[in-house]
């Protein structure tokens, strides 16, 4: 009896830190995922700025054309 009792609590003990490696292994692993989640989405945030930017100053450039030229063709006319 008492050698199986002792058997029994080193299993469980056996037992306890598995289940002790296993929860730090999935929490090591979900902080990983969880950082590479965030930096795709960083990177997608910054290129959907930059791409904001280029059409910004696209826009910027053929507004300022413009009015230069219509206020061109006004002084010459």
């Amino acid at each position: 009896m008492r050698q199986s009792l002792a058997q029994f609590e080193q299993a469980f003990r056996y037992e306890a830190e598995l289940d002790q490696r296993r929860r730090e292994h999935l929490r090591r692993k979900a902080v990983v995922r969880s950082r590479r989640r965030r930096q795709l989405r960083e990177q997608k945030r910054s290129s959907l700025r930059f791409y904001v930017l280029v059409l910004t100053l696209i826009t910027t450039a053929v507004v300022v054309a413009g009015a230069m030229f219509a206020t061109l063709y006004l002084l010459l006319s």
